[in-house]
């Protein structure tokens, strides 16, 4: 189908793609991922897009350097420099600014020297694990922690995507590039603004959620593990669990089942029930009476945490020590409990435990989902999940380890700090050096100098392949690929100058910089509620358009997009930093805008000023 064929025009036609791609986004329905490329080939088939260019976004400079820096940040976390960083941290001490001043500074600095998501997702244990030693509610520590991760991208080339495109954009343009530290000094500037901000002032906007710090009492898990006997007339006897499940018609997640005082975990029991067997499992008031009523089953006793038992103090030492021989703890050596937030990426999206095949596939069982801050009481079987709940499971250690990279989870308790080997830490180190000093001296463009970096820390074993492959974020990958020829159709449809016409008939009895306002707040708005490298990639045409349009230097404008892109702190789902706190915060959506709205109103007021002292109109 070709544009006569439809009988609008190119750039009507443009924008009633982008309108649709728009409200897909803010749908949410479907991935973003693929949102971006059906809005991609649907401009093919309208000829908006040439049929041979349609795929050379996935080529471009902008999406190589983005692969290129999740490679060396994984690279980064797997030689143990974050995790000596975050040992120091956990020594602040007790006091919230203190904790705030550390977190948020040191992802600050991260995540301008790695993807911000990636610096975000290695300080969140280390954030929860504070919380829980100084009986802190995460919430106050979370969203600062997030928007810090944002913060931190705006101060190089490599922070954050809108950074990399804009460079890149400007390439195209104007045959120039923004340089790795070109964006330092108004995003230097601008973070620590937000910094200051957030440990004096902003914390105290964020609602204060109680009960987040733990898992059990996030989960109340004790109220929901018993122990049910197999009895000589038990239906059950003779059984295999599988069984078991099938005469339920439910699957019931047996965690151990105990025999002659041996404990063997629930996914590896493939034997027959016996009389005297003890199954532990997680269930409810329904469940249990379903498994007394189809099984024969019988309660023994509820397992009670012993901080929160009455009666502990009235028992004796030999009383207590048969106690917990009675009920021995949950989480033992083979049957760890692990709490993890659904990444944005994962494959468990939209999808249920049958589907997963949770058991079977990764050895692990589902024990409880949390959903903005609460457990999710419907049937685990039924629930299908979503980006920020907050799973807790169980499973061995090392398929814990496999299988959550595999899923797409982020583990937010039980991880060690691993200091990793100071070879490596100093081959990371010095690889990542060299391919800056490589880009300062122009000596290589960023895409190339980065990827040869990421390619050298897997030749020499800083990284094993299979875990480069991994770090790459397809979807992001994707959406960049897909968008930049949708983002170059808006330009050459003539779009872009349609926007800029209108926006400077607006400001032409205004100075241009009640223009670059308006252009921040509308590049931010469009941040809060699609991808901020989508947001970058529509916002880039349009800022050059305005430019040109006042006769001005493109920097300012193009500095303006890029500031304003990463500024999405008033939603959930503007970024992934802020989607992996959702749940383990606790937060709603409202919650966002409360400390969300004063940071972005800080970083207009700082930025704007700056830019046009760094990059002036009439440069």
């Amino acid at each position: 189908m070709a544009i006569e064929d439809v009988g609008l025009a190119p750039s009507t036609l443009v924008f009633v793609v982008l309108g649709l791609t728009l409200a897909a986004f803010i749908w949410g329905r479907f991935r973003y991922d693929l949102v971006a490329l059906t809005a991609l080939l649907g401009s093919v088939m309208l000829g908006l897009v040439p049929a041979k260019d349609a795929f050379l976004g996935f080529g471009h400079p902008a999406v190589i350097t983005v692969a290129a820096v999740l490679v060396l940040s994984k690279g980064f976390e797997r030689s143990g420099l974050v995790d000596i960083i975050a040992e120091q941290i956990l020594k602040v001490g007790e006091r919230l600014i203190l904790q705030l001043l550390a977190l948020v500074g040191t992802v600050l600095v991260l995540s301008g020297i790695m993807n911000n998501v990636g610096a975000l997702a290695l300080l969140l244990p280390v954030a929860m694990r504070m919380a829980r030693e100084h009986d802190t509610s995460p919430s106050l520590l979370l969203m600062p922690l997030a928007f810090g991760s944002l913060l931190g991208g705006l101060t190089t080339l490599i922070g954050t995507p809108p950074n990399i495109i804009i460079s890149s954009y400007r390439a195209n343009v104007s045959d120039d590039t923004f340089s790795m530290f070109s964006f330092a000094p108004v995003g230097g500037v601008v973070a620590l603004a937000g910094l200051a901000f957030i440990v004096l002032v902003g914390w105290r906007l964020t609602p204060q959620r109680s009960g987040q710090a733990s898992p059990a009492d996030m989960f109340d898990t004790a109220n929901y593990l018993v122990e049910l006997k197999v009895n000589d007339e038990s239906k059950a006897k003779g059984m295999t669990l599988q069984q078991l499940r099938d005469e339920l018609e439910e699957s019931i997640p047996v965690l151990a089942v105990v025999r002659d005082d041996n404990r063997q975990a629930g996914y590896s029991f493939h034997g027959m029930l016996q009389a005297g067997d003890i199954l532990l499992l997680e269930a409810g008031p329904e469940e249990l009476k379903l498994l007394e009523d189809k099984a024969g089953l019988s309660a023994v006793a509820e397992l009670e945490r012993d901080d929160k038992d009455d009666e502990t103090s009235a028992l004796t030492e030999d009383e207590e020590q048969e106690k917990q021989e009675s009920h021995p703890p949950v989480d033992t050596e083979g049957l760890q409990l692990v709490e993890v937030v659904v990444r944005n990426d994962s494959m468990m999206i939209n999808r249920s435990v049958r589907q997963l095949r949770l058991n079977h596939q990764f050895g692990l069982h589902l024990v409880a989902v949390a959903r903005d801050g609460t457990r999710l009481k419907q049937r685990l079987r039924d629930i299908r999940f979503q980006t920020g709940d907050v799973l807790l499971l169980q499973g061995e250690e090392n398929e814990i380890t496999e299988s959550l990279p595999a899923l797409g989870c982020l583990p937010l308790a039980n991880r060690d700090l691993n200091l990793g080997q100071p070879r490596k830490l100093l081959l990371s180190l010095a690889i990542f050096a060299a391919a800056i000093v490589a880009m300062l001296l122009d000596v290589l463009p960023a895409a190339v100098a980065l990827s040869s970096a990421a390619v050298v820390s897997l030749l020499i074993g800083v990284l094993p392949l299979r875990e480069g492959y991994q770090a790459i974020d397809g979807p992001v990958i994707v959406l960049l690929g897909a968008m930049i020829p949708v983002g170059q159709a808006l330009e050459t449809s003539g779009g872009a100058d349609l926007i800029a016409q209108a926006l400077l008939h607006w400001g032409t009895d205004w100075p241009v910089v009640v223009t670059l306002v308006g252009l921040f707040i509308l590049s931010m708005l469009l941040s809060n509620v699609i991808n901020n490298a989508a947001a970058a990639l529509l916002m880039a045409p349009i800022a050059v358009s305005l430019a040109r349009g006042f006769e001005v230097s493109l920097d300012p404008f193009l500095m303006v997009v890029a500031v304003s892109a990463s500024c999405a702190f008033l939603t959930p789902i503007g970024h992934q930093s802020n989607t992996l706190v959702l749940g383990p915060g606790g937060y709603r959506f409202g919650d966002y805008w409360k400390l969300g709205l004063p940071l972005s109103v800080v970083v207009l007021l700082v930025s704007i000023p700056m830019i046009l002292w760094v990059w002036p109109l009439s440069g």
